[in-house]
């Protein structure tokens, strides 16, 4: 979908091949099981439906659409309905950033200010006896840090610290500011720590995603388009799609099931002034499942090379040092980060199955990937449903691992 184009009129998204279960290693039965339970899900009414997929050896031995698409009354949800993906953009805008490294337009020590000034004047926030203090950095943050969290920058979703309320009261969320307004804003607040010393899940995307634009001249949905997107051939992936999609668009619940707390999404046919990298685009499942082919490839899908195989090994590597500091719910135990992923570090401590290597990561309302080069897996799981996130994430990984044979 081209960002500029009438999306509409994009070509249909081609279909990655697809085989019976068995030929690939899938069990018919457990998958019968994993239906069941997400169908278990519906209706109880945790979600109002879900699309699933599992690939495996190059090929979907499971892709079904379950439920509905919305509440009550809402047509059924199909494999072709349109998702906010929100996180699951990081990922994409990561892979951005890493081929113009390959390009040699940038390098992973440069400092951030190298490419957004503002960012040389920043300082680090201390809270200390309910009053701010401030220092001065002792390191630049880096490209890596960005990549990796470890810039210090902060979500005003992950917290209620000084340095995430300011943000919240900055409005760092809002849509109706360009890429370029938001890092300025976003520089002129102070970093959660010093650059490097935690990993603190953040708005370094977002800025990321800046720095695309002022290394390559181009807004970051040209970029995106340009050099990821069309060769993939992810015709309906953009910062928002046409007005004669909305009927296609996935809603959640307006109140949480479990919670009661209100639901409010973006609407993905309103074109946006601020193309988040962080969290900003919306996909099918198709669509994003060629994304992750191409992860699980090694970097090219239809002979086309997107970055290259040890690039993609490198980004896919746990770039956490032991002396980094982590205490979030974000990161679970057996876990490192990567250059735009979580990564798998050991075969046990997480509560839920896996392989030592896999790579993934998830978005705030209800969406989810992860790539197994072990197992020559991919998994995708789609809702928009909020609240119940870390819940589907967990379940969804004990359900495909029962699959595998």
């Amino acid at each position: 979908m081209n960002v500029h184009a009438t999306p509409s009129a994009a070509k249909a998204t081609p279909a990655l091949p697809e085989a019976r279960p068995e030929t690939i290693g899938l069990s018919p039965l457990r998958l019968a099981r994993m239906k069941d339970a997400y169908q278990r899900e519906i209706d109880k009414g945790t979600t109002p439906g879900v699309v699933t997929m599992v690939a495996r050896r190059g090929q979907i031995g499971w892709f079904e659409a379950q439920g509905s698409q919305g509440p009550a009354g809402s047509p059924p949800m199909t494999r072709d309905s349109l998702f906010r993906i929100f996180s699951m953009t990081k990922p994409i805008v990561s892979l951005g950033i890493m081929m113009l490294v390959e390009d040699g337009e940038l390098l992973l020590n440069d400092p951030l200010s190298k490419y957004i000034p503002e960012f040389a004047n920043q300082k680090v926030g201390i809270e200390r006896n309910g009053a701010m203090e401030y220092a001065l950095p002792v390191r630049p943050i880096t490209i890596q840090d960005l990549l990796r969290h470890t810039s210090g920058i902060a979500y005003e979703i992950t917290g209620v610290g000084m340095v995430q309320r300011m943000y919240a009261k900055a409005k760092t969320f809002r849509r109706d500011i360009t890429n370029e307004e938001h890092a300025k804003l976003i520089a002129g607040m102070p970093l959660m720590c010093q650059p490097g010393t935690e990993w603190n899940y953040s708005r370094s995307t977002d800025i990321l995603g800046r720095v695309i634009e002022v290394v390559s001249g181009k807004t970051l949905g040209e970029f995106l388009h340009t050099r990821i997107l069309t060769p993939l051939q992810m015709n309906e992936t953009g910062f928002h799609t046409a007005q004669d999609n909305k009927a296609r668009i996935a809603q959640p619940f307006p109140t949480d099931p479990w919670t009661g707390d209100k639901v409010a999404l973006f609407d993905p046919v309103e074109i946006p002034k601020m193309e988040s990298g962080g969290g900003g685009l919306v996909s099918t499942a198709m669509d994003y499942a060629r994304f992750c082919q191409m992860l699980l490839n090694g970097g090219e899908l239809d002979g086309h090379r997107v970055i290259g195989r040890t690039t993609l090994a490198f980004m896919a590597s746990n770039h956490l040092a032991a002396s980094v500091k982590v205490e979030s719910h974000l990161m679970p135990p057996g876990h490192g980060f990567g250059l735009g992923f979580a990564v798998r570090t050991d075969a046990g401590l997480a509560p839920y199955a896996g392989s030592v290597g896999q790579f993934f990561w998830s978005g705030v309302a209800g969406t989810f990937f992860w790539i197994d080069p072990k197992e020559e897996l991919f998994a995708l799981f789609l809702s928009q449903g909020p609240g119940q996130r870390e819940y589907f994430r967990t379940l969804v990984r004990s359900l495909v691992y029962a699959v595998v044979e």
